[in-house]
């Protein structure tokens, strides 16, 4: 499952380097949780949160339907 939650976070990556941010894969654990960081202009935006839930967890769920939630560390 790790590498195909890589595989979606590399679709979404453009968008946010864009942006001047990105995401980092930290874990993926067996329950479906999937931890990431997000880093440069996302780490520190007041819409990180919109940005993980709306975008990053959405296109996770839809594509790697195993997935349960996003969580940032």
């Amino acid at each position: 499952m790790k590498e195909k939650v890589q595989t979606v976070l590399e679709k979404i990556r453009p968008a946010l380097q864009a942006d001047g941010g990105d995401v980092t894969l930290i874990d993926v654990a067996e329950d479906g949780t999937v931890k990431v960081k997000l880093t440069g202009a996302c780490g520190s935006c007041p819409m990180s949160t919109m940005t993980l839930k709306n975008g990053i967890e959405r296109l996770l769920k839809q594509e790697v339907p195993e997935v349960k939630e996003v969580i940032q560390v």
